[in-house]
């Protein structure tokens, strides 16, 4: 039996219709929708820790989250943190007293990533900064709405080219570019 061989030119082509859900202006809508929804979700979220004291003064709020996040309960219940590294990176912070100014960063960062996320500003990386927050509070032990909010997060990073079409990214990201193609401000003339 002779066997086949690929010729050199042959590519790999992508299914239709995920090309044109992340790649057509036509999408835009359902990712504005996306936006609007994550973005609204994390500016309530930040607006909360921001008018709470326990967030903004000492992180007295974020200390307890991870305390309790680090500890190793009895047989056969499961700690909240599967992965120990992870925990040992949580007591670190916790023993370096990390809470008092980390607090205040997830509260900044909860309230810039909702803020960029409804205007459409940089909405691959405003997506990917708002998974990395949904990630670490997965890590931590805390599901609740972070893997939904992940996956709309990581569809978001997929359609990077649309998502914010109906938003600032249709004039930023020609002008700006992003880190792997210049924009028309940083083209030589």
């Amino acid at each position: 039996m002779a066997t086949q061989t690929m010729p050199k030119e042959y590519q790999l082509v992508d299914i239709p219709f995920t090309k044109t859900l992340f790649e057509s202006k036509a999408f835009a809508w359902l990712w504005l929708v996306i936006r609007l929804y994550l973005g609204y979700e994390w500016i309530t979220s930040g607006w909360g820790k921001f008018t709470n004291p326990a967030w903004m003064q000492g992180g007295e709020a974020l200390k307890g989250f991870w305390e309790r996040a680090v500890v190793i309960p009895d047989a056969p219940a499961r700690p909240p943190i599967a992965f120990d590294w992870y925990r040992n990176f949580i007591q670190f912070m916790l023993d370096s007293g990390s809470y008092v100014w980390f607090a205040k960063l997830v509260v900044l960062g909860e309230l810039l990533v909702g803020a960029a996320l409804i205007l459409g500003i940089f909405v691959w990386f405003s997506a990917s900064v708002g998974a990395f927050m949904n990630w670490n509070f997965m890590m931590a032990g805390s599901a609740s709405v972070n893997p939904v909010f992940l996956v709309l997060s990581i569809l978001l990073i997929l359609a990077w080219k649309t998502a914010g079409w109906i938003g600032l990214d249709r004039w930023l990201l020609v002008q700006v570019g992003t880190p792997w193609q210049p924009g028309l401000m940083f083209q030589k003339k």
